[in-house]
C-alpha cells in the first residue's frame, strides 16, 4: 500500500508539473500572440549625421534583436530620396528632420502622412562661415580674454554683406532641405540679426530667396565642407560632424551652435509612413523600445558611453567620419575657431530631459516657422497649429513602449514624462532674440517678429501683402 501511496503521489505531482507547464506555455503563447510582430525584418533610412546615433547603437548593442527585429540600416543620398523612399515603403521608417513630417503634412512639395513616435536628439547643429566672411565678422564681435564672446548673433555678419551687394554678389548660404530644421534654424538666426533670409510663395516660387539678403538653397550634409571650400557657398546650417569637419580641414568657424540658439530644440525624429504604422503596432512599439534604449544607452552616467558610441559612428556604414571629428562635439565638447574648443554638454541631446518624447510645442514652433516664410501662405488659427501636430506627433505610442520597458525592468517609470503630461511645454524664452514661445498662441508668437509674415499677411507676386 505504501509503494502504491507513493507512486499515486509521484504521479499526481508529474501531471501538476505537467499542467502548470501547459498552462504557463499557454500563457506565454497568448502573451506573444498579442504583441506578435506583423513584420520582423525592416529597412530604416538615414543621413551621414551624428544624431543617426540611437538608430547605430540599438543595432550594435542589439537592442533590435531583443525585440524580435531584425534590422538593416541604409545610407540615403539625401533627405528627398530618404522621404520618398519612406513614402514609397522602400524604407520602413527613417532618421527624419524634425520639421520635416510638417511639410508633407501642409503638402508642400509632397504630400503624405508621416507619423513619430520618437525624437532622436534635441541640438546638435551649428551655423558654419569660410574663413574669409569670419575675417570680416571678427572686428563686429565682443572679445573677452583674447576670444569672440559668444553666441555671436547676426548683426556681426550684415557689414559682410554690405560688401557683398556693393560688388554685386550673392551671399550664398546652404541649408540641407526646404522644409527641414537646418533651414528654419538658420533664416532664425539671421532675422534675429536682422538680416532678411527671403520669402516662400508656393506653388508659383518655392526658391524661398523672395526680398532676401542672404540667398539660402539645399546642399547635401555630407557635401557642405567641401561646397564651401570651393567658393560656391559662404556658409551652411548643418548636423555635425560636418561643422567640426570644417575646423579640422581649416576651411571654416562655426560661429554659433543651435543649443545657444535656441535651447533644446527637437532636431531629428523617427518617422514613419502612417499606413505603415496603423499596419504594424506591435512592430512600431518594439521599434521604438530599442530606440529609447539606445538614448538611454547615449546619455547614461553623464555620457560614460559616448566614446564607445563614437567608435561605432566612425564606421563607414553610418557616418563614416574621422573618432577626432566625431569625438569633438559628441563628448560635450564643441570648438569653434580652430583652438577654441569650450564645454558644450548638452550639444547633444539623446535622452535627459525627457529628450526622446515627442513634445506637441516642438511640433508647433515648427509650424510657426513655415508659417513666418510663407511655406504656409496663409492665415491658420491657433487651434490648427495644434491639431495639424497631433496628426504627427504620437506621444501614446512613445508612452506604450516606455510602460513596457518599465514593466520588463529595462527602465524605470521616473525616466520618463509623467501620465499627466499634456506634450505643451512651458512657455520659454530660451532663443538667441529673447522673444518667448507660448505653443497654446501660435500666431500671438509670430506678430512678435520683425521679420516674417504675421496676421493675415501672405506673399502674392513677390510682395508681402495683407
Amino acid at each position: 500500500m505504501k509503494q502504491t501511496g507513493r507512486f499515486t503521489i509521484k504521479k499526481l505531482v508529474t501531471a501538476l508539473v505537467a499542467v502548470a507547464a501547459v498552462s504557463t506555455f499557454s500563457f506565454a503563447t497568448s502573451a506573444y500572440a498579442a504583441e506578435k510582430l506583423e513584420k520582423e525584418s525592416l529597412k530604416l533610412g538615414f543621413i551621414k549625421l551624428t544624431d543617426m546615433a540611437p538608430l547605430a547603437v540599438a543595432l550594435e548593442k542589439g537592442y533590435f534583436e531583443d525585440e524580435g527585429l531584425s534590422v538593416q540600416l541604409e545610407a540615403q543620398a539625401n533627405w528627398k530620396v530618404l522621404l520618398d523612399r519612406v513614402v514609397s515603403g522602400e524604407l520602413d521608417g527613417a532618421h527624419m528632420l524634425a520639421t520635416l513630417p510638417f511639410g508633407t503634412a501642409i503638402g508642400y512639395g509632397t504630400k503624405a502622412d508621416i507619423v513619430s513616435a520618437f525624437t532622436l536628439t534635441l541640438n546638435g547643429d551649428a551655423i558654419t562661415v569660410s574663413n574669409d566672411v569670419w575675417k570680416q565678422m571678427k572686428p563686429q564681435i565682443p572679445m573677452k580674454d583674447g576670444k569672440p564672446v559668444h553666441p555671436i548673433k547676426a548683426d556681426t555678419l550684415k557689414p559682410v554683406l554690405e560688401k557683398y551687394k556693393a560688388a554685386g554678389k550673392p551671399f550664398n548660404m546652404a541649408m540641407t532641405f526646404p522644409v527641414g530644421t537646418h533651414n528654419m534654424k538658420l533664416r532664425y538666426w539671421l532675422a534675429a540679426g536682422g538680416i532678411k533670409p527671403g520669402f516662400y510663395a508656393p506653388p508659383e516660387d518655392t526658391s524661398g530667396q523672395i526680398d532676401a539678403e542672404a540667398m539660402l538653397s539645399v546642399t547635401p550634409p555630407p557635401q557642405m565642407p567641401a561646397t564651401m571650400d570651393s567658393g560656391t557657398i559662404v556658409g551652411y546650417c548643418v548636423g555635425e560632424p560636418w561643422n567640426q569637419q570644417a575646423v579640422f580641414k581649416g576651411i571654416g568657424v562655426p560661429v554659433i551652435s543651435d543649443y545657444e540658439l535656441m535651447k533644446n530644440s527637437a532636431e531629428k525624429i523617427f518617422g514613419v509612413n502612417k499606413e505603415w504604422a496603423d499596419k504594424n503596432p506591435n512592430t512600431h512599439k518594439a521599434v521604438i523600445k530599442a530606440l529609447i534604449r539606445a538614448s538611454m544607452w547615449l546619455d547614461a552616467e553623464n555620457n560614460k558611453n559616448r566614446n564607445e558610441g563614437v567608435e561605432m559612428l566612425s564606421q563607414k556604414q553610418y557616418v563614416g567620419a574621422d573618432y577626432e571629428v566625431l569625438a569633438n562635439s559628441m563628448n560635450g565638447t564643441f570648438e569653434y575657431e580652430k583652438g577654441d574648443k569650450r564645454d558644450l554638454p548638452d550639444f547633444n541631446v539623446f535622452f535627459r530631459h525627457n529628450g526622446s518624447y515627442p513634445y506637441y510645442s516642438d511640433a508647433v514652433w515648427s509650424l510657426t516657422q513655415m508659417r513666418r516664410w510663407g511655406q504656409i501662405n496663409e492665415y491658420k488659427t491657433d487651434a490648427w497649429y495644434l491639431e495639424t501636430a497631433k496628426k504627427v506627433y504620437r506621444p501614446d505610442i512613445y508612452m506604450a513602449a516606455a510602460k513596457a520597458l518599465v514593466a520588463e525592468g529595462k527602465a524605470k517609470a521616473g525616466d520618463f514624462p509623467a501620465d499627466s503630461e499634456t506634450g505643451i511645454k512651458p512657455p520659454s524664452a530660451d532663443f538667441i532674440d529673447g522673444i518667448s514661445f507660448d505653443a497654446t498662441k501660435p500666431n500671438d508668437y509670430l506678430s512678435k517678429f520683425p521679420i516674417g509674415l504675421k496676421g493675415k499677411q501672405k506673399v502674392v507676386s513677390g510682395k508681402v501683402v495683407e
